[in-house]
């Protein structure tokens, strides 16, 4: 599928990829659809979600769409945000490079997070006049972290990452890492995995991921300031 590549593993492992290295991963709809539909139809109960390119996560909305289409990105993603968060498989993420806005929430959206030592992450909102991150941030990071993180939308390193608890493992190749870590959770009973899934889920979380989308659901691409 355009925007993503799908590879599948003889174990039952299906990895999505992200394949827009020419604009750094940056999502436009056929990646979210790629993705949406690489979890709905995966052969098994674990999910990788990486990119092809080691030098980027995602670089968030592709900035080259008209500000409309954008806009509908950006609702669309929230919709493969709950997707996720609500899907059966374990969703495992890898990143080797930058994660921005969009590309930082499909780390939130995962259930682990596995970056090597070159992983950033940034949640741009503000300045687009969007809120960005601050329906998963706080039952990562805590409430002031997350404030901090919107807020200030500044860069975090790998080892902050690890530090505050926005990611789970550094090491120096994530995917590999990834299907490591997806093989052997297929060793485990199915669906005690879903199971462990649900239970953690149980929070306000989702309720907090449909606020946002809200509240952003009627920005159209612009910027409003005084």
């Amino acid at each position: 599928m355009t925007g993503v590549r799908y590879r599948d593993d003889p174990r039952g492992i299906r990895s999505i990829l992200i394949d827009r290295p020419d604009t750094r991963n940056a999502i436009n709809p056929e990646v979210v659809s790629g993705i949406r539909q690489g979890v709905m139809d995966a052969p098994g109960p674990v999910v990788v979600l990486g990119s092809v390119d080691p030098g980027a996560f995602s670089s968030g909305a592709d900035l080259a769409l008209p500000e409309t289409e954008r806009a509908k990105v950006s609702d669309s993603l929230y919709g493969l945000y709950q997707q996720m968060r609500a899907s059966r498989q374990i969703i495992i993420a890898a990143a080797s490079g930058p994660a921005v806005g969009g590309g930082a929430q499909l780390l939130i959206a995962s259930d682990i997070r596995i970056v090597s030592p070159h992983a950033s992450i940034r949640f741009l909102g503000p300045s687009h006049g969007l809120v960005v991150g601050a329906w998963g941030l706080p039952s990562l990071v805590g409430r002031g972290r997350a404030m901090d993180l919107c807020l200030s939308m500044r860069t975090v390193d790998a080892e902050e990452a690890l530090a505050i608890g926005l990611v789970d493992r550094i090491v120096e190749d994530p995917l590999d890492s990834a299907l490591d870590y997806a093989a052997a959770l297929l060793s485990l009973d199915h669906s005690a995995l879903s199971a462990v899934k649900k239970v953690i889920s149980i929070d306000s979380v989702d309720e907090s991921l449909r606020a946002e989308r809200a509240a952003n659901s009627s920005w159209d691409g612009e910027v409003r300031r005084p």
